[in-house]
């Protein structure tokens, strides 16, 4: 465990490496296939409210469960 005042600072560290890797991860689909990244942009937009908001969720659960189980 970190002490307090060390436990501030690793927490951003972690953070700020979280959202790297989110921005690498997010990065890849348009760079490697940028016609596919639309098509999908549209078929996202076409959806209704609640099939986003079911997506959303899923997508939350399966990040708690993944951080569950990592930790």
């Amino acid at each position: 465990m970190f002490p307090v005042f060390l436990w501030g600072e690793a927490m951003w560290h972690d953070l700020g490496v979280a959202l790297a890797l989110l921005l690498v991860l997010e990065g890849i689909l348009p760079f490697l296939n940028p016609e596919g990244m639309r098509r999908m942009m549209l078929s996202i937009a076409q959806q209704n409210n609640r099939a986003l908001r079911i997506s959303g969720l899923v997508s939350m659960i399966m990040g708690v469960v993944l951080l569950y189980v990592v930790n």
